[in-house]
């Protein structure tokens, strides 16, 4: 077996961690969303988590840009729990909404700017340029890279969780680099 593959299978044991409602919900929006024309992807917990990061999700957060948000929320009329509008809070704004999908909340999020420093709001994120794609029971699942998440999560002041991100990815190359030099 190459270090490749045993560094994959030890990066997603994601069943401990994440509640099989989770993936059944995962599910349906993979299902109904790969029918609709819209670029999104599974970011925070649920992403950490189908990426082998060992948190439990307590929510699934939907990122898209704006015209996803609300067809988003047109494909799932009948889970809103809050429309889709434009909110903005001191360090984030989005065109943000709520589902509720079989007791799971699921929150989406569309043209994503976080607050810098100078206090300017930072581009919209392009997807696009982060977007991983994962294999998750059967289906091919959109996420936002860990690199990605670990920036914004410090951008967003969100220190906690940014270092708990550096540090498992920190981890994971350490194990790549010595799974490799035993190669």
């Amino acid at each position: 077996m190459s270090g490749y593959s045993k560094l994959k299978q030890r990066s997603v044991r994601w069943g401990k961690t994440i509640s099989p409602a989770y993936f059944n919900v995962l599910g349906k929006i993979h299902k109904r969303l790969n029918k609709a024309n819209v670029n999104w992807v599974v970011t925070g917990s649920l992403s950490f988590a189908l990426q082998g990061v060992p948190v439990k999700p307590n929510d699934i957060d939907i990122q898209t840009d704006e015209a996803g948000a609300y067809e988003i929320e047109r494909c799932f009329f009948e889970f809103v729990t809050k429309r889709v509008t434009f909110s903005s809070t001191k360090r984030i704004r989005s065109h943000f909404g709520e589902l509720r999908i079989n007791g799971v909340k699921v929150e989406i999020m569309g043209d994503v700017q976080k607050r810098l420093e100078d206090g300017t709001w930072d581009h919209k994120v392009e997807l696009g340029y982060y977007k991983r794609v994962i294999e998750v029971k059967g289906m091919q699942i959109p996420v936002l890279s860990l690199e990605y998440e670990y920036q914004a999560y410090l951008k967003l002041g969100r220190i906690e969780k940014a270092e708990m991100l550096r540090k498992w990815l920190q981890d994971r190359r350490d194990s790549l680099d010595d799974l490799l030099n035993k190669s």
